[in-house]
């Protein structure tokens, strides 16, 4: 599906946060600038949060409280791969959560299985390619 805002990219992500529990994991993908932290934010939104969300880019990780449900986002594009160790730290944004996971591919191997994926892509004159598949 194609938006052309980020109100739209949001409300895709909404319809997604109604069909997640806890212990699920969100993968989102997508080159710098194509929404990633907008899909997050709509999801969190839809899920209760009434915290700003905002990029995790620089704290690797930030927890927010849902109506009924804690979510994880996760942003590790600072990550060239992951080690034990920082797996470690990274876990319990996992327990009992939903987690949102932006730049998946740095953890590819070490990160649990999601039951979604989402890629984002530029389509043009400010316009997004949103493509979610469950796993």
């Amino acid at each position: 599906m194609q938006t052309g805002s980020p109100e739209e990219t949001e409300a895709v992500a909404a319809e997604l946060a109604a069909r997640l529990h806890v212990g699920d994991v969100v993968s989102v993908s997508g080159e710098l600038g194509t929404g990633k932290t907008t899909f997050v934010r709509g999801a969190c939104t839809a899920l209760g949060v009434v915290e700003n969300v905002t990029s995790p880019t620089y704290t690797i990780g930030h927890r927010y409280h849902g109506n009924g449900a804690e979510i994880s986002h996760l942003d590790l594009y600072r990550f060239q791969g992951m080690s034990a160790a920082e797996w470690g730290d990274l876990e319990p944004y996992f327990d009992d959560a939903i987690a949102f996971v932006e730049w998946p591919e740095a953890g590819a191997g070490v990160l649990p299985s999601p039951r979604y994926t989402v890629l984002l892509r530029h389509a043009g004159e400010g316009r997004r390619d949103v493509m979610i598949t469950e796993c």
